[in-house]
């Protein structure tokens, strides 16, 4: 993780679902990756790239979740209502100190490997070449995707999001501009089954 003399950038890793279409179990965040469980990837790979602060929100199994985090550099925040849905972990993230003096806040989503550190800096430079009051959106092939990043001007709307909804309802009605970076296939790759796991060159590594 690199600190430059531009806007403050927090990420904000979603990590709390109960991964109930997994089935058996298992739990997709601790599933492995060359090794690696998932969600340490995801960590790993945030830490990796010139973001000034990580967070991590933990819900469901969060013991586990952090404890495959636990020697890294990222700050964890856990979601006790995650049954209620993404909106929640979002808040919980958005109250963190990282992202009360980050200047833009990167919402990922834990569960999509393809992700690389290349593609977060990506995001973060087309924001940082704009006055900072800009929404900056992951796409592929001018499909709408993940990761986002969210203006410090939005904070104070996050507070309104419910239920299992993310953060397209506030882009929606904010009319602040929107700038879509094109990050390949990454955008739309995430894995809430065990074929979507296995595509994507995971094994599923527990069982509860």
């Amino acid at each position: 993780m690199v600190s430059r003399d531009f806007r403050r950038i927090a990420i904000v890793i979603l990590a709390a679902g109960k991964s109930s279409r997994m089935g058996g179990g298992n739990h997709k965040l601790l599933a492995e990756f060359d090794g690696v469980p998932l969600v340490r990837r995801s960590v790993v790979t945030a830490l990796e790239s010139d973001a000034a602060s990580v967070i991590l929100v933990t819900g469901y199994r969060s013991d586990e979740i952090e404890d495959a985090v636990s020697n890294l550099s990222v700050e964890t925040a856990r979601n006790n209502e995650f049954a209620s849905g993404m909106a929640s972990s979002i808040k919980v993230g958005f109250a963190t100190k990282g992202v009360e003096a980050a200047d833009g806040a990167l919402v990922m989503l834990a569960d999509m490997p393809a992700v690389t550190s290349g593609h977060l800096n990506m995001l973060m430079e087309a924001f940082n070449r704009t006055d900072g009051s800009v929404v900056i959106r992951s796409v592929s092939a001018g499909k709408r995707g993940n990761p986002v990043i969210l203006p410090k001007a939005l904070f104070d709307t996050i507070p309104s999001l419910q239920g299992d909804v993310g953060a397209r309802g506030i882009i929606e009605s904010s009319n602040l501009p929107v700038i879509d970076v094109d990050i390949g296939n990454a955008a739309e790759i995430d894995v809430d089954t065990p074929a979507d796991l296995s595509a994507a060159g995971g094994i599923l590594a527990d069982v509860a």
